[in-house]
């Protein structure tokens, strides 16, 4: 049983965690799967967008407890471990952020701390009512500082800071308030609400898509003037396209865009 499932479906691509047993914590071997189908995922052009689900009644509880635990074993107390584990687990969402394709996060039941990051990261999140969502790591003593870095980006900082200082947890209804997550439905609904959006984006030039996604989060980090004209360019570059070209005229001529590439 392979620890993290990818079904294609035309361009839009699920990866499943599936270790319900262990609340699909983020344990080694679920960090090195993930960085492994991102990367296969990147480079495939047929895949317009990725949704990021899992099996059983979480999403993802966060690093595997037990696993850090054998890793504080080595003589040197852990250090080396900790160092590449969180390493490993930095490069998976900056994956998920420089992968050309928008990756919608499907969450229910719970995301706790690095969980709760890999919602954070992804482009997009619809979740189940219900679920809870959280930075937990500070009731045992380990301030969450890594997931912090998702979040902060997220939601607004004051109410980032009182997650991670507090280990409290939020529902869907306050999670899209501040911005966590997109919308929320029903459980019985929310595979089919994931696949309408995807559906949605795959439908658009795939090319532009790319395009904008990268541009999104460089100008988001810039001063105002220098993001206008770094998207200025973006812009161009867009326009070059024929199949933008194509695009234009088809609005124009009232009629649906026949666009040759994707």
């Amino acid at each position: 049983m392979a620890i993290l499932e990818r079904v294609d479906t035309g361009p839009v691509s699920r990866l499943t965690l599936n270790t319900p047993e262990k609340l699909n914590a983020l344990s080694d071997d679920m960090l090195a799967a993930l960085q492994t189908e991102l990367f296969s995922i990147a480079d495939d052009p047929t895949i317009r967008v990725v949704i990021l689900a899992a099996n059983g009644k979480a999403f993802c509880a966060g690093h595997d407890l037990k696993e850090m635990t054998r890793g504080r074993q080595a003589p040197d107390g852990g250090r080396a471990y900790f160092a590449d584990l969180f390493t490993r687990c930095a490069r998976v969402m900056t994956t998920i952020r420089d992968l050309p394709q928008p990756v919608i996060a499907q969450p229910h039941g719970i995301a706790t701390a690095a969980g709760c990051q890999l919602v954070a990261t992804c482009d997009l999140a619809i979740a189940a009512e219900g679920t809870r969502f959280g930075v937990n790591g500070v009731n045992i003593g380990l301030f969450c500082s890594t997931p912090m870095v998702a979040l902060s980006r997220n939601i607004p900082r004051k109410k980032a800071f009182e997650m991670l200082t507090t280990g409290q947890f939020i529902e869907t209804d306050r999670a899209i308030e501040l911005g966590l997550i997109n919308k929320a439905v029903p459980d019985t609904q929310l595979e089919t609400a994931t696949n309408e959006l995807a559906e949605i984006i795959a439908s658009k030039l795939g090319a532009a898509v790319r395009i904008g996604k990268q541009a999104f989060y460089n100008q988001i980090e810039m001063p105002l003037d220098g993001a206008y004209e770094y998207t200025r360019d973006v812009m161009v570059e867009n326009m070059m396209i024929d199949d933008t070209a194509e695009g234009i005229s088809a609005f124009i001529e009232k009629r649906p865009p026949s666009w040759a590439g994707s």
